[in-house]
């Protein structure tokens, strides 16, 4: 295990706790120089279980700190241009970050290694998010991709040899319920026709497709008979109308099955009533739960990661409202599967508890009412490096057969 020194009650690692002793402008670009090669941060052996994670960077500002999927304040050394911070990370982590200068704490929206939010320089590892052409608010942006030694494998992610890949088709519904047209992706599954399969209808469509790598992950696991063959229906909820289009709702759920729904089986003969299956990530978890239990009629299974179970937000009503509903709905046959980093420990507002406690609590009321919920917890934060390869797990959970 590495050698972990304590200083001012910041974790240091041994390479800059022994640069402390002879901070001299050659031990610090003796560092730096290491740095680069690794490729940052500096990794170092922890326990069985974890590893110590350092993150160093160069320049003139009043504060750095880490952002993202990890949240750690960095420290100057003293005469020196060279801040740094660490802290032991479990071994199989992955996540995305970035770093920061009192800026905000979101995705940078530019590749440079500069500005008040910036990509880590020395880390050649990048997530790039890319832009929504359906959306006219969003924006390219990157990330920092850390990825531990124990790191699970990306089964599913990638297109295999000899599997060939579903169509995609993109269009716009029109939508009765909230008066405008829904820009959405329809993925039909190579040489099986359409008709009569189950939908798989996930939110945030463009992430879903770019960065969940949704249809590859589809394509793999139906030729490998993990699943059986899917349609899929990706819904780009847009910025300027994503929040109250994923709200748990009955608008919502009226939307997804008097619209969207209806528009699949009326072009290419799609659905399964009670075999349908609803997904999405955070916003995208909280709507898709909601509609396994307001309409399991519809939906034999949900997928949620990283649901945002904390709605509503204490000014807007009592936080938890659907882990309430949970707990007095009736038993269905719907299949839960519910997932949540071990990094999302910070509370969505003052009081409140964690989305990691949020997730825990809708796992507990559904099995308390006697529905059937797969539960992960997965190394990692509110990312979709991880969600990309969970969602084969959701998948296989609520689709495969008893």
């Amino acid at each position: 295990m590495a050698s972990i020194d304590v200083s001012g009650g910041h974790v240091v690692g041994p390479r800059v706790s022994r640069l402390m002793s002879n901070p001299s402008p050659a031990a610090v670009e003796k560092l730096w120089s290491e740095a680069v090669a690794a490729g940052g941060p500096l990794i170092d052996p922890g326990d069985d279980t974890t590893s110590l994670v350092t993150f160093l960077w160069r320049g003139d500002t009043a504060a750095t700190s880490v952002g993202l999927g990890v949240s750690l304040p960095m420290t100057r050394l003293p005469g020196t241009d060279l801040w740094h911070g660490a802290r032991l990370l479990p071994t199989d982590l992955r996540t995305v970050y970035c770093l920061r200068h009192e800026g905000p704490e979101r995705f940078p929206r530019h590749l440079d290694g500069d500005g008040p939010v910036h990509v880590d320089p020395i880390n050649p590892r990048r997530v790039h998010f890319s832009r929504d052409p359906l959306d006219p608010d969003d924006h390219d942006c990157w990330g920092s991709l850390l990825e531990l030694p124990g790191a699970p494998e990306e089964q599913w992610t990638s297109p295999a040899p000899g599997v060939a890949a579903g169509s995609l088709t993109s269009a716009r519904v029109r939508s009765d319920v909230l008066g405008y047209e829904l820009p959405v992706t329809l993925y039909r599954p190579a040489g099986v026709s359409a008709q009569g399969l189950p939908v798989v209808v996930f939110f945030d469509g463009h992430l879903a497709r770019t960065m969940l790598r949704l249809p590859t992950v589809l394509d793999n696991l139906i030729a490998a008979g993990r699943i059986p063959p899917v349609a899929a229906l990706l819904v780009h909820n847009v910025e300027a109308r994503r929040e109250p289009e994923l709200r748990p709702l009955p608008t919502l759920a009226r939307y997804v099955v008097d619209d969207l729904l209806a528009w699949v089986r009326a072009t290419v003969g799609a659905g399964r009533p009670g075999q349908d299956v609803a997904g999405g990530m955070s916003l995208g978890g909280l709507a898709a739960t909601y509609l396994g239990l307001a309409r399991p009629d519809v939906f034999g299974g949900v997928v949620a990661h990283s649901g945002s179970f904390w709605w509503p937000v204490p000014d807007h009503g009592e936080p938890g409202r659907l882990i309430r509903d949970a707990a007095r709905a009736p038993r269905s046959p719907v299949r839960f599967y519910l997932d949540v980093g071990v990094l999302e420990f910070h509370a969505m507002a003052d009081g409140m508890p964690s989305q990691v406690e949020f997730c825990r609590a809708m796992r507990d009321a559904l099995r308390a009412n006697g529905h059937h919920v797969s539960y992960a917890e997965y190394s990692g934060a509110h990312d979709y490096v991880n969600w990309r390869r969970t969602v084969a797990d959701g998948l296989q959970a609520v689709l495969a057969p008893s």
